[in-house]
């Protein structure tokens, strides 16, 4: 009787919000799971929660720094590839949010760093180990491509995110055409960067992390094009963004 192959997905951010709702979804489904985040109590827990459910590898470390993403990899390799990764992690920037002539640039700076060098510096690092059907989830936003006062670091570096993405997906079609890279926006959510975000305020009318899940699941299941895409708009039948 052959063995099902496990499946192996490195999701960084996973310690809370989408990152953790996506880690229990694939958990359940038998993932073998990578996870990261950078406060290591958050992720330890997290760890513990999924180690119930499945076989669980958790790094902490800030996905900017290069020993940290080459930690990573290195889990990769020994899981024997990746099926998946899912660049998750992110950072608002400043809190309170300044408008952008208000930005200090070394802010600006750290955004970058984490929202857009940091996804194409782990791809980078893992790419001898993503499998030859592996799919690539850049997590972005709405705001990456809408002009939200108040939101010029955040949205600039999803702007960013989105078109190095964009210009990724048309890269490896060339060369390993067998892949797929998606740039998600997950919509509106009920977590810790919204509250951030929006200090005092009632956020209940937001979606729960678990919402954008199944889409997600669809588009690294499915056989869905390289592309941008809504997470909530996804369904099973779906096939463009």
């Amino acid at each position: 009787m052959n063995r099902e192959v496990q499946h192996t997905a490195l999701i960084t951010g996973a310690s809370m919000g989408l990152g953790l709702a996506l880690a229990r979804e694939l958990a359940r489904q038998g993932w073998h799971l990578i996870i990261d985040a950078r406060h290591e109590d958050a992720l330890e827990a997290a760890r513990a929660e999924l180690a119930k459910l499945t076989t669980v590898t958790a790094i902490a470390g800030d996905v900017s720094e290069r020993p940290h993403c080459e930690a990573l990899a290195q889990a990769a390799h020994d899981a024997g590839g990746l099926d998946t990764l899912v660049n998750n992690a992110s950072t608002l920037g400043p809190l309170p949010r300044p408008n952008l002539l208000d930005f200090p640039v070394d802010g600006l700076v750290d955004v970058f760093l984490v929202n857009v060098i940091a996804p194409l510096g782990l791809i980078q690092a893992v790419r001898d180990d993503l499998k030859p059907n592996a799919r690539i989830i850049n997590v972005t936003s709405d705001a990456g491509v809408e002009p939200y006062a108040g939101w010029g670091g955040y949205g600039s570096s999803k702007a960013a995110l989105e078109h190095l993405s964009a210009i990724l997906a048309q890269e490896m079609a060339k060369e390993l055409p067998s892949m797929r890279v998606y740039w998600v926006d997950p919509g509106d959510m009920q977590t810790q960067m919204q509250r951030d975000a929006f200090p005092g305020e009632d956020i209940s009318d937001r979606g729960l992390p678990e919402d954008s899940v199944p889409g997600l699941v669809e588009l690294l299941t499915g056989d869905y094009a390289s592309g941008r895409y809504s997470a909530k708009a996804i369904s099973g039948r779906a096939v463009g963004p």
